[in-house]
């Protein structure tokens, strides 16, 4: 609750992963609650695996990341490229150099239940997780945040993965545009590059204004509404019980805050 304006911690820091992850353990504020722009597993109800047809794939998100962690340890900077190198797992994967694995299944790729459902009932155009081309690709950045998960697995509260508790800091998966569009903007204009349109876009969401004039990458803007959007829905119980989130979708592929 509550209307200040949000700040980016440490300003002009570039941050590692391991350094976030670093943070969220141990020196973030007691009941935080932390959106991360990742996806937090892969398509799984739709054929009934991560990777059909393979006797490892992983039965669960847990056990995913715990398979991309133990696939990239050597991998610098959390990063994940031994994962999608594995051959049995390239096999699901599109990537560049017009690398498309066998079992990536042509079209946009496969979608989570959150993203087939949840986001694109708002107007989103969700991308696969395992398509790993283009500018608007997210599987990248959700792989090495699996590995940043895993870290922080059994240490903090990861929903919906985890039954949220009556204090404590819980983690969530956000998608930013959700953010934008609660703020009044629409899906093709999500992105704020202004001081300007982002106070608007704060205000509509009971925020006060930060300080600044000009130009902002959208980076920042991003992370400064989606703490105000979450601060502004926190307290709603049916952004923790989305309707279409079974529990069995829950432990396998997650859920995207916000989409319901």
């Amino acid at each position: 609750m509550g209307d200040t304006a949000p700040q980016i911690v440490q300003p002009g820091h570039r941050w590692s992963r391991a350094e976030v992850a670093e943070w969220l353990l141990d020196k973030m504020p007691e009941d935080s609650l932390v959106g991360l722009d990742i996806s937090g597993s892969l398509a799984f109800a739709d054929a009934g695996a991560y990777f059909p047809g393979w006797r490892d794939s992983p039965p669960d998100a847990r056990a995913l990341w715990a398979m991309v962690e133990r696939l990239c340890v050597e991998d610098q900077h959390l990063g994940a490229g031994s994962f999608v190198d594995h051959p049995e797992i390239a096999r699901h994967y599109r990537r560049h150099g017009a690398r498309e694995g066998d079992l990536f299944g042509g079209g946009i790729g496969r979608l989570r239940v959150t993203e087939r459902f949840g986001q694109t009932a708002l107007g989103c155009r969700p991308t696969s997780n395992f398509n790993l081309v283009g500018a608007s690709q997210v599987g990248k950045a959700s792989l090495t945040g699996m590995r940043v998960l895993n870290r922080l697995s059994g240490r903090l509260t990861l929903w919906p993965f985890d039954p949220v508790p009556e204090r404590g800091a819980v983690v969530v998966e956000i998608y930013t545009t959700i953010a934008a569009l609660a703020a009044g903007r629409r899906a093709g204009r999500s992105k704020l590059r202004t001081y300007a349109e982002l106070n608007e876009a704060l205000a509509a969401l009971g925020s006060k204004p930060v300080r600044g004039n000009g130009e902002i990458d959208d980076h920042r803007s991003d992370a400064l509404l989606a703490a105000a959007w979450l601060r502004s829905v926190a307290h709603r119980p049916e952004y923790w019980q989305p309707q279409a989130m079974m529990p069995e979708i829950a432990h396998t592929e997650g859920w995207t805050f916000g989409a319901l």
